[in-house]
């Protein structure tokens, strides 16, 4: 593990949601997106694991269903429409990406619904490595700063059926330029609307001491906060979700970490 990732293996998930409103871009018909997304190579459990990832067997039950129950609150919030969910964690080492990632496999878990995992955590970005996928194309960042190359070329494979990757790209400390660029919120939009079955997941840079998250917010439909069970106190935890409107902020899942 990079030790700057800020993933936690959880050993139990507690979910707090608020009700939030929805609104949306109709896109175009889902069945030529979930057509497109089969996977040659499925990763079989053993690497699921190795990976933290959830998965249909009874080895991590109680981790699918917390992260199907999450899945399914935001869909009632939704409504029938695709939507953009930002997760980030309260403090560093909270968990964010891990839930992210998890949630993102939650969405592909239904055979109706494919799901897109990008990484906004241009400091630290974990998510190429936890998924172990080379980034040869660049991600994110390579895009923002050269729309030439297209932003399909950084979409990847996981492993995971109907799931992909945007990864962060090059590395960034002053990466709220990026996201509240127009080109940003354009992509974000774009991908969102291309498929009806997609549902985007944001996976953020920690809450705490940076304006990233709030910027972010800005892009996504509702919210997501992380707090570490027994590293964020109350007061940080509350703290924290005062960053974001209230129709907004969708829950706080508590991540235990071993």
């Amino acid at each position: 593990m990079n030790p700057r990732d800020d993933d936690k293996q959880a050993t139990g998930l507690e979910a707090h949601e608020r009700e939030a409103g929805r609104g949306h871009d109709q896109g175009v018909a889902s069945g030529h997106s979930i057509a497109r997304m089969s996977e040659s190579s499925a990763l079989q459990i053993r690497q699921l694991e190795e990976r933290r990832l959830i998965h249909r067997e009874d080895s991590v039950r109680a981790q699918s269903d917390a992260f199907r129950e999450i899945r399914t609150r935001l869909l009632w919030l939704g409504g029938e429409r695709n939507f953009v969910t930002l997760v980030v964690p309260v403090s560093p080492r909270s968990g964010g990406s891990f839930v992210a990632r998890n949630l993102a496999a939650a969405f592909a878990f239904d055979e109706y619904k494919t799901s897109l995992l990008i990484d906004c955590n241009l400091r630290y970005p974990a998510q190429h490595k936890a998924l172990d996928v080379d980034p040869v194309n660049g991600g994110l960042i390579d895009y923002l700063e050269h729309p030439s190359i297209g932003i399909h070329s950084a979409l990847y494979s996981t492993g995971i059926p109907r799931m992909r990757l945007i990864p962060a790209g090059k590395l960034r400390e002053n990466s709220g330029e990026y996201f509240s660029s127009f080109r940003m919120r354009a992509v974000v939009d774009s991908l969102r609307s291309r498929y009806t079955d997609r549902y985007l997941v944001l996976d953020g840079p920690a809450i705490k001491d940076s304006p990233d998250a709030r910027i972010l917010s800005d892009l996504a439909d509702f919210v997501v906060v992380v707090a570490g069970y027994g590293r964020d106190t109350p007061a940080a935890i509350s703290q924290a979700a005062a960053n974001f409107e209230g129709d907004k902020l969708a829950g706080v899942v508590f991540n235990h970490a071993p």
